[in-house]
């Protein structure tokens, strides 16, 4: 196949502070291995990030700007974490180079995995056992 560029005077200068995703986050799987808030947190983690992968913005100004819940963002970081893409130290994010493969996904098959492991389930249970939020 023959490239061409589609909009000459729209190429990407690429400067000193800039995001950048590598081509085999989504050639190796790491895209399809991430659940939608991991995607929405990562993505975001990507963007503000300095040169290093560093980002300290706080959780309620990222679940501001994201448009997303505490406990989404939580579920999310927890995941990130776990998969080997973001480290932190519960004030500073690290965006890391990526881990030779993405992990795959735990998939739950049993009323008690799900009862441990879904956040839907869990949080069914919660207002079945403490009621409604008001």
């Amino acid at each position: 196949m023959i490239k061409k560029i589609l909009a000459p005077e729209r190429v990407r200068a690429i400067k000193a502070d800039f995001a950048s995703i590598e081509h085999r986050f989504l050639r190796d799987g790491f895209l399809a291995s991430l659940t939608h808030f991991e995607l929405l947190v990562y993505f975001f983690l990507v963007l503000v990030a300095d040169r290093h992968g560093l980002s300290f913005y706080g959780f309620e100004t990222l679940c501001s700007i994201l448009g997303i819940e505490v406990d989404d963002y939580i579920e999310a970081r927890n995941g990130l974490i776990e998969k080997d893409l973001i480290a932190f130290d519960g004030r500073l994010f690290q965006v890391l180079s990526l881990p030779d493969c993405p992990q795959p996904p735990v998939l739950l098959k049993t009323r008690q995995e799900m009862e441990r492991s879904d956040p839907a389930t869990i949080r069914q249970i919660f207002r079945q056992t403490f009621g409604e939020k008001p």
